[in-house]
């Protein structure tokens, strides 16, 4: 006890009439002190702004525990992952929430009608900068000989489209049920179904088997329901062959993102289902750009996306406040190498145009 209130004299804080007065640089408050039999325990009615970058502070001293409670706001230091370390970028409460709507992909009309339309964006985005990387193509089948990954591909809406353009395709899903839906939908079209293949299991199950595989891998509308958005990054380039291409379709973090995204769409028009985003996921262009960048991936494209709940289309935007496209690249080592001979034998060309140049301004100088 009296190693506790020396320990207080100390810290230049004094006792009167069973409380405590503390005044240290600028956090001045009072303390209420309630005894007992074998512990000091402390109330602390602070004022909202101190310590207000603070979850919980401890400062202990032999028996003597101080414990301050404030808002419950998170401080991050900047030592710190920005993510989670777990072993699954998967969400078992977000596995559930897709669980219950598994049948209702391919209605048009339904919960998923904004992505649907969103086709109308995202696969001219695909297909124009994947065509980009090929000197030819079939008419008809421009994605012919291409390998692409379609993560979190849900019942297959982003997954057919690609199919019909001639690319060869694996959707992977964590929810078991999704695949089902999006397998019955491509058996009826004999040509996606030799095309095509799904698989329910997350990104990070099938890297090791997939490792620089693909030509492409697609993302869209899922980052902002991962649970460890670096990892699922590096898986991503784990199996994209060098120079190949991500794409990602995601929602900034901003307040207009909350207030649209879910107040509105979810909350007040039912446009999305209840519970479907978390705006704390959300992730903004310049986040995303440095997880890529720092993951070996060159950002090529960031696009703005806007949906009209009125008239249900999307539309390209100079804006990224709210949703938006980007396109990322592989970088691979050989793009920036060049080979000894070549280089040699590029000086030793420069060295004789050199002397052939010398020895003629030689001869102009002697005539």
């Amino acid at each position: 006890m009296f190693q506790g209130l020396f320990f207080l004299r100390f810290l230049g804080i004094f006792c009167i009439d069973n409380h405590v007065i503390c005044k240290e640089g600028q956090f001045n408050f009072f303390l209420s002190i309630v005894y007992s039999e074998n512990q000091l325990s402390w109330t602390l009615p602070i004022k909202p702004w101190i310590f207000s970058e603070y979850r919980i502070m401890w400062f202990k001293s032999c028996k003597m525990t101080f414990v301050c409670f404030n808002r419950m706001k998170s401080y991050r230091y900047p030592w710190t992952r920005l993510y989670s370390t777990s072993g699954t970028t998967v969400d078992s409460s977000e596995v559930k929430t897709f669980l219950a709507l598994a049948h209702r992909w391919w209605d048009e009309q339904g919960v998923y009608a904004p992505l649907h339309s969103m086709n109308d964006l995202r696969v001219p985005f695909i297909r124009d900068n994947l065509l980009k990387t090929v000197a030819n193509h079939q008419p008809g089948k421009p994605l012919s000989g291409m390998k692409i990954l379609d993560v979190g591909c849900g019942g297959g809406l982003l997954t057919e489209p690609l199919g019909r353009l001639g690319a060869s395709v694996i959707g992977i899903d964590p929810v078991a049920e999704n695949i089902e839906t999006a397998q019955r939908h491509k058996s009826f079209d004999p040509v996606l179904d030799k095309r095509i293949e799904y698989r329910a299991c997350a990104l990070e199950e099938i890297v090791e088997e997939t490792a620089e595989t693909f030509d492409a891998v697609i993302a869209s509308e899922v980052v902002e329901h991962v649970t460890d958005l670096e990892t699922f990054i590096q898986c991503c380039w784990q199996v994209l062959k060098p120079g190949a291409s991500l794409f990602i379709t995601t929602i900034n973090k901003t307040q207009l993102s909350y207030a649209l995204g879910i107040v509105f769409a979810e909350q007040i028009a039912g446009i999305v289902p209840k519970g479907t985003h978390t705006w704390e996921k959300f992730v903004s262009p310049e986040m995303l750009e440095s997880i890529l960048e720092s993951n070996g991936l060159s950002v090529q494209t960031v696009a703005g996306m806007f949906y009209n709940p009125f008239s249900r289309y999307w539309h390209w935007s100079e804006n990224t406040s709210l949703n938006y496209a980007a396109h990322a690249v592989k970088s691979g080592a050989q793009e920036h190498q060049v080979p000894a001979e070549s280089v040699l034998k590029e000086e030793t060309e420069e060295l004789q145009a050199t002397a052939s140049t010398i020895a003629g301004v030689r001869e102009e100088v002697k005539k």
